[in-house]
């Protein structure tokens, strides 16, 4: 039985494309019925058997075991998370970053931090962060991640700047583009892959963000070997595979400090002998990720209430 990695899902079907001939164009597959029966779906970026039909389509027989699953893109075998906020229109968003770095670390994945549009950027300009009431350079911002173990690139797909620089990091290896919608995710991939022509869109400045430009998560081959999957924008994420308890697992610079709470199952809100607060009051931990920590375990409460 032949087999196959899925690089589309559309419509219900799943576009396969087969090992044996990288170069050909993907089947246009359907997934047995008893996948439904079993709960699960089929997801781009998995490695699948398929077998041909009559009509020249396939049917997607078996699910090969999966080395990583996103929720949300809905996508499969991921090694690196590529995620593309925008210096200017629509501004940068702290907080949302933070929220990707959270799921991205609850998944165990790496992440990298692309900033797009430095040809708007005037000189070194100012990050406002209103859920955090802070202010800072973008330099300070490059730092802060830097600091924390992520890797940070400037790009201008419209100047040509920093897209190597990002190639270099995706090379031999399948990784996803997420982040806000209007952000520039496909023109950096239109500038990464000549000819490729994804759709984009300019900003709307009413909304203050960018139109769905990208419906549907598509895996794009890089010339470096690697494998890219464009998925569409969005501008929020819900907590559904994160719980309080380990939402401080998710913030990188935390574990070292986590480590020596007084408390097992410390929260890092209001216990004493926690070493996460006094961090953050002698400056060992920025405020703004530490608010971010707090205003997501608030939203993880409030859900789990909910329900």
């Amino acid at each position: 039985m032949p087999m196959g990695l899925i690089v589309k899902a559309l419509s219900g079907y799943y576009y396969v494309m087969p090992d044996a001939a990288e170069d050909s164009n993907p089947i246009q597959c359907r997934a047995r019925g008893i996948f439904k029966k079993r709960g699960i779906s089929p997801l781009v970026g998995d490695r699948v058997r398929f077998s041909l039909t009559e009509n020249g389509e396939g049917t997607v027989d078996e699910i090969l075991p999966r080395s990583s699953e996103l929720v949300r893109p809905p996508v499969a075998n991921v090694d690196l998370v590529v995620l593309v906020f925008s210096i200017d229109e629509p501004q940068l968003n702290l907080p949302l970053l933070d929220k990707f770095l959270v799921h991205t670390e609850s998944a165990g994945l790496d992440a990298h931090i692309c900033l797009t549009k430095q040809d708007l950027a005037a000189g070194n300009p100012e990050v406002q962060d209103v859920e955090a009431g802070v202010h800072m350079s973008l330099t300070d911002v490059i730092r802060l991640y830097e600091s924390i173990g992520y890797s940070v690139s400037l790009t201008s797909a419209k100047e040509e700047i920093g897209v190597d620089v990002v190639l270099d990091r995706l090379a031999g290896c399948i990784s996803v583009f997420a982040g806000q919608s209007g952000v520039g995710k496909s023109s950096l991939l239109n500038a990464m892959v000549p000819g490729l022509s994804l759709e984009t869109n300019q900003i709307s400045m009413k909304l203050g963000r960018g139109k769905h430009t990208t419906r549907h998560v598509e895996l794009i081959r890089l010339n470096n070997g690697g494998i890219v999957a464009d998925t569409p924008g969005f501008s929020s994420l819900d907590f559904l595979q994160v719980d309080a308890e380990g939402l401080g697992s998710c913030f990188r610079e935390f574990a070292e400090y986590a480590q020596q709470c007084r408390f097992r199952g410390c929260l890092h809100q209001h216990e004493p002998g926690c070493k996460v607060q006094e961090a953050k009051e002698n400056g060992d931990i920025a405020a703004s990720r530490y608010e971010h920590y707090l205003h997501f375990l608030s939203e993880i409460k409030d859900k789990k209430r909910r329900y």
